[in-house]
C-alpha cells in the first residue's frame, strides 16, 4: 500500500486543475516538506482542505508529480493503470492494423491519462520510457497490465530520471525473448534499422512520421537536401526515396555515419552517391557559405538544447539565430522545415523566431504547411507543453 499525503495547492491554480492542468509544479503547492518518498500519492486539495485531484509524487524536470484522478474513490493500483493502457491500447486499433507502419506511440504519458512514462510499439516489440523515480515504484503495475493486454516478442525499458533527467546505462531487458538487433520497422514504407539496447537513443524519432511523409511525396523530387542534426538520416532517407538530386546529412556525433549508412542500404539507396558528413552543425554553416554552397531543401531539427566544443545552443534563446544561418545557404525559392521540439515556447513564439529571422535577413517567405505531433501521441488540450512538436514548411520568396 502506497503512502497517501495531503497536499494544499495554492489558490492561483485552483481553477487551473478543475480545468484539467495535469502536471504538479513546485511553485504550485503551499509546502513540499511532507513529500519525502518518489511514488507517494498525493491528495491535493484548497485552503479549505476540499479534494481537487489525486495523483504521486515524482521529480522530473517539469515539475514534481503528475494528477491521474480527479476522483477521491479511486484506488492508484493495477485496475487503475490497466484501464488507462486498455483504453490508449484500443485507440491505436487503426496503427496496429498498418503494414506499412510498424512503430508508434502506444501509450503517451498524461495524454493518456498517467504522466511520467511513455510506451512505444516496434514491430512487436515494446519500449517503457520512465520519466521519474516516482513513476518507476509503479513499474510492476506497468508491466503486468501491458504484458495482460497484448501479445509481444519482448518489452525493454529506459530508465530517463538520471542526474539532472539523464539516461541511467544499465540492462534494459525486462520480458520475453531478448532482441537481435537491430530490428526493422517500417514508416510509411520505409525501413528504419531499431536498436533498443544502445543507450537512451533508438535510432528514429517516431514524432517526425508525417513530416517526413510530406518531405518524401510533396517537396524531394529533383532538390538538393541539407538534413542538420541529422542522427540517423530518416529525412534524408526519404527525401532520397522521394526523388532528390543529392541529400547531405550533417550531424555531430560519430554513430550518425554508420547509422545513416545502415537506414540508405536498408531502403536500397546508394549511400555513396549522398553525403554523409560528421561535424559541427554550426560549423558546417560557415564552410558552406565559404564554399557558396546552396540547398533547395533544409531540415533543420535541432534539439532544445546542444552543446559542442565551440557552440552553446538552447533553442528558446538561439533558434532565430540559426535560422538566419540557414536562410544564408538556401536557394532562392526554396525551402526550410523548420522543427523543434522545445516545449518552453508554443507555436505562435515559434512562428515570431520566423518572422525575426526572415526580417533581419531581408528575405520575404510563405508558410506552407504546420505540424503538431501525429495522432498516436495523445495530449491533452488543458496541457499545452504536452504538444511540444512545432513544425514549419517555409519557402523563400
Amino acid at each position: 500500500m502506497k503512502n497517501e499525503v495531503t497536499v494544499t495547492l495554492r489558490n492561483k491554480v485552483i481553477k487551473k486543475f478543475k480545468s484539467g492542468y495535469p502536471l504538479v509544479q513546485k511553485s504550485f503547492v503551499e509546502s513540499t516538506h511532507m513529500l519525502k518518498d518518489e511514488g507517494m500519492i498525493m491528495n491535493l486539495v484548497d485552503n479549505n482542505g476540499d479534494f481537487i485531484g489525486k495523483g504521486y509524487y515524482g521529480s522530473q524536470n517539469k515539475g514534481i508529480g503528475w494528477v491521474l484522478s480527479h476522483r477521491q474513490e479511486d484506488e492508484i493500483d493495477q485496475s487503475f493503470f490497466e484501464k488507462r493502457l486498455k483504453k490508449a491500447i484500443h485507440g491505436r486499433k487503426g496503427f496496429y492494423k498498418d503494414t506499412d507502419t510498424t512503430a508508434f506511440r502506444v501509450f503517451n504519458g498524461e495524454g493518456d491519462g498517467i504522466g511520467g512514462f511513455t510506451i512505444d510499439y516496434f514491430a512487436g516489440y515494446y519500449l517503457i520510457n520512465f520519466y521519474s523515480e516516482g513513476i518507476y515504484t509503479f513499474r510492476s503495475l506497468i508491466l503486468e497490465s501491458l504484458q495482460k493486454l497484448v501479445e509481444y516478442t519482448a518489452i525493454y525499458e529506459k530508465k530517463r530520471f538520471g542526474k539532472q533527467g539523464q539516461y541511467i546505462e544499465e540492462d534494459e531487458f525486462v520480458a520475453g525473448e531478448r532482441g537481435d538487433f537491430p530490428i526493422i520497422v517500417k514508416e510509411n514504407g520505409v525501413n528504419f534499422a531499431v536498436y533498443l539496447n544502445e543507450g537512451a537513443m533508438v535510432g528514429v524519432f517516431l514524432d517526425q512520421r508525417e513530416v517526413r511523409k510530406k518531405i518524401r511525396d510533396e517537396y524531394a523530387e529533383g532538390q538538393s537536401v541539407l538534413n542538420m542534426f541529422s542522427y540517423t538520416g530518416a529525412f534524408s532517407v526519404f527525401a532520397a526515396l522521394g526523388g532528390a538530386s543529392h541529400t547531405t546529412s550533417v550531424d555531430l556525433a560519430n554513430r550518425s555515419y554508420a547509422k545513416t549508412i545502415e537506414n540508405f542500404s536498408l531502403n536500397g539507396i546508394d549511400f555513396e552517391a549522398h553525403d554523409i558528413v560528421v561535424e559541427d552543425v554550426f560549423q558546417y554553416f560557415k564552410y558552406a557559405k565559404r564554399k557558396n554552397k546552396l540547398f533547395d531543401l533544409i531540415v533543420l531539427d535541432p534539439p532544445s538544447f546542444a552543446r559542442s566544443k565551440k557552440t552553446l545552443f538552447k533553442a528558446e534563446k538561439d533558434y532565430t539565430n540559426l535560422l538566419k544561418e540557414t536562410i544564408a545557404i538556401t536557394e532562392k525559392r526554396g525551402t526550410i522545415v523548420a522543427s523543434t521540439n522545445c516545449s518552453t515556447f508554443n507555436m505562435k513564439k515559434f512562428k515570431s523566431f520566423v518572422d525575426t529571422a526572415f526580417k533581419d535577413m531581408n528575405v520575404k517567405f510563405r508558410i506552407e504547411w504546420e505540424y503538431s505531433l501525429p495522432q498516436d501521441y495523445k495530449t491533452l488540450p488543458e496541457y499545452e507543453e504536452g504538444n511540444y512538436l512545432k513544425v514549419l514548411f517555409i519557402r523563400l520568396l
